[in-house]
């Protein structure tokens, strides 16, 4: 069985993150380990929710795991709060990899053209530095534009998206992906480029008209975890949009409509079901 590490925080309510992340992987059969950057009471959408940081755990665990011989088949960073998380996740690569240890990386820090209200553009610059050491990096369309000094637009052309592509390469990545690329009107999807072979790929489904926190973990989480168990990454990208989508209208026939989450744990049935299809 692959062993998969996870780095992000823990709202302990709102189906993000490593709440997200753990049960997700688990399914797909892949032994998931948790590191996490902070617990939270629930996510940061909730009025007055609490938080405890847990940078200065981070290296003491990790030297634990080293002295264990503890290794990873692949790595997959979500939301890091601080440029020291950041450092600290960069030795992780250094010393618990093992041999082809695949470095998945979801820079989560903006969206809408926006960053989060936590960070600034030197926080931007410093995750496009980390984004240096991945072998797949998935950022949104804002994030990409923040990493690359690429203006911003919500209409566009597939040209547009392949010069976000091209410049996302510069910074060092194997494989580069955009998430949430439009190529057509009503669609959404992954638009990626694949360094090593100079080939885009791309995956669309419908536009589902509605948003919920936690979307993007969750098809972060299933990217992985597919890619992990062996898919490739234009199988792996389409069960995850699909299962991603599938899961929002799940959430939309919920009479009492969570407004802090998908309702995911109601789906992991399909999606267990997809990969054992796609693995047959």
């Amino acid at each position: 069985m692959k062993r998969i590490l996870t780095i992000q925080d823990i709202s302990c309510l709102g189906k993000c993150s490593i709440t997200v992340a753990l049960p997700l992987l688990s399914a797909m059969g892949i032994e998931t380990v948790i590191l996490p950057t902070a617990v939270l009471s629930t996510h940061t959408m909730f009025k007055g929710f609490t938080v405890k940081d847990l940078t200065d755990q981070l290296s003491p665990i990790c030297a634990h795991w080293k002295q264990e011989n503890i290794r990873f088949d692949a790595i997959y960073t979500g939301y890091l709060g601080s440029m020291e998380e950041i450092g600290i996740v960069e030795k992780i690569f250094e010393d618990l990899g093992t041999d082809g240890c695949l470095k998945f990386i979801d820079p989560v820090m903006a969206d809408n053209g926006k960053l989060y209200p936590a960070f600034d553009l030197a926080y931007a610059k410093r995750n496009a530095a980390l984004c240096a050491n991945g072998d797949i990096i998935v950022p949104n369309l804002t994030e990409a534009c923040f990493m690359t000094d690429s203006e911003y637009k919500t209409d566009y052309d597939e040209a547009y998206l392949k010069e976000i592509l091209d410049r996302l390469a510069k910074l060092g990545a194997k494989k580069v992906v955009l998430t949430g690329a439009a190529l057509s009107k009503g669609k959404t999807g992954v638009y990626g480029l694949d360094t090593e072979t100079g080939e885009y790929f791309s995956y669309q489904h419908d536009h589902i008209d509605a948003s919920f926190h936690g979307t993007g973990d969750v098809f972060s989480s299933v990217s992985v975890g597919g890619i992990v168990r062996g898919l490739s990454l234009e199988k792996a990208f389409g069960i995850a949009c699909d299962y991603t989508a599938e899961t929002i209208l799940e959430t939309l026939r919920n009479p009492k409509k969570p407004w802090y989450g998908v309702d995911f744990e109601a789906t992991i049935p399909e999606l267990v079901a997809k990969l054992q299809a796609a693995l047959a």
